[in-house]
Parts: C-alpha cells; structure tokens; sequence
C-alpha cells in the first residue's frame, strides 16, 4: 500500500490535518461554535469556486475567504453565540454562491466534487507542504493563545473583568478555526468537516474531563480515524471521507452508549 506515492501522500496530509483538527476541534466543542464552524466550510466552497470562475487558485481562494469569514464571525464576538438563525443563512447564503460560481464555470465541476466530498488521495506535494506550513502556523497561534482563550471559554465574565478582550479572542480563534477547516475540506470536503473536527473532539469530551489529556486524545482520535479510513477505503475502494464519518461516528456512539450504561448501574443498585 505505502509503495503508491499517492498512498504516501494521503498518509502524510490525513496526519497533519486529523491531528489538528483534533486539537482546534477541542476548544471548539468546549465553546460551543461547531455550528459556525461548519458555516466557514460553505464559506471557504464559495471561496474556491469563486476563485477558479477569476481564474485563480482555488485552494487560496478557499483559504483566505474562509480566513476572512472566520474573523469577521469573531468579530461578531458574544451575538455569535446561539446566533443559529445567523449563522445559517451564512451557511445557504455561502453555499448558494458556490453553486453560482460554479454554474458558470463548468468546467470546474469534477474539482467541486472532490470540494464537497474531499480527496484525499489527490494530495500533491506542492499541497502537502502547504498543509504543513498553515498547521504549524495554526498549533503556534493555538499554543500561544491557550490560557485566555480557555480563560475566555469558561469564565468570560471574570475574564473580561481581567482584562482579557472577548472579541479579540473569538476573532483569533475563529481564523485558526477558519485555517483548520481549509484544510480538513482536503481530507474530508465541504460536507463534511464535522467528521474531523467536532466528532473526535466530542468523544475525547465524553471519556475526560482533564483539559490536556482531552485535546491530546482529541488529536489521537482524529489521527486514528483519519488513517484507518485511508487504509479501509484503499483496500476496499469505497470513498475515504466515509470510511473517515463512519470510524468518527462509531467511535463517538459507542462511547454515548457505554457511559449510558454506565450511569444506569447506580440506578439499578440502588433498585
């Protein structure tokens, strides 16, 4: 299997990304934005096909329209919040442009497909160290924003009277949000970037409650995920972003249902 180059590649780019959508899914989950995050993949599908109808690159077109969507969400600071009614029409308004776009550059098609669905066994090198570049980036904004940023995500109100700015961290986290989606829209496509960053993170939330033993299994998670769905989809041809939802989605309702059984054996003492 590892003899392909392309193996090679998908292996490489499903690394970089799973483990940071890992990590940046975490604190996404733990703010309760997964819903504006899924918003900012239709954005960044706007993004790139409006970038190919110029004749630009769609990948950086994906990039920075979804980087600009992520801060100007940030911006919106506390009214984002449970703002669904917002955030959706955002979500349409994106991915009917998109649509648009592409309505009037056929020629684009097969690329939207693997947009919304993902690709990624056709990860090239030249995409593979742009992938490397932006999650480093990414991890070393996270890192160094960690402490007011969790500050921020469980006690806003004494945070802000200590002086931390709300909106400047909503508006920092949301572009590494928005930078973080642009790449899992390589693996896992537009529809569904859920698999990558929310459904590891909320599993790993289910088994701990421990701040740093949650984001590093997060990103465990996410990894896992991300290479056995490139192993099963190798050997089994059916498209890697399900194999990718359907270990995401496994793992996540296995854990529901045993800490369900779990919570119910007290019950049933005490009967």
């Amino acid at each position: 299997m590892l003899e392909f180059d392309f193996m090679q590649n998908a292996f490489i780019a499903g690394g970089l990304v799973s483990v940071l959508a890992g990590v940046v899914g975490f604190f996404l989950v733990m703010r309760g934005q997964t819903f504006a995050g899924h918003a900012l993949s239709h954005v960044g599908f706007a993004g790139a096909t409006g970038a190919a109808l110029l004749g630009l690159s769609p990948m950086w077109g994906l990039i920075w329209v979804t980087l600009l969507g992520g801060v100007s969400m940030g911006a919106l600071g506390e009214r984002l919040q449970g703002s669904d009614i917002v955030i959706g029409t955002i979500l349409s308004l994106a991915l009917g442009l998109g649509m648009l776009f592409l309505h009037f550059f056929t020629a684009y098609a097969t690329q939207a497909t693997a947009l919304l669905f993902g690709n990624v066994l056709g990860v090239n090198t030249d995409t593979l160290w742009t992938l490397a570049w932006l999650g480093m980036a990414c991890l070393l904004l996270l890192a160094i924003m960690a402490r007011p940023l969790v500050f921020a995500s469980l006690q806003p109100e004494l945070a802000e009277a200590k002086g931390v700015s709300l909106r400047q961290v909503s508006m920092l986290f949301l572009a590494i949000v928005a930078l973080t989606t642009a790449e899992c829209i390589q693996i896992v496509g537009v529809l569904l970037v859920f698999t990558l960053m929310v459904g590891p993170a909320a599993t790993a939330q289910k088994l701990t409650s421990h701040l740093g033993t949650g984001v590093l299994l997060a990103a465990l998670l996410a990894l896992a995920e991300a290479w056995l769905g490139i192993t099963l989809a190798f050997y089994t041809d059916w498209p890697t972003s399900f194999w990718i939802t359907a270990l995401s989605s496994s793992a996540y309702l296995a854990v529901t249902v045993l800490r369900m059984q779990r919570n119910r054996r007290p019950l049933a003492s005490a009967v």
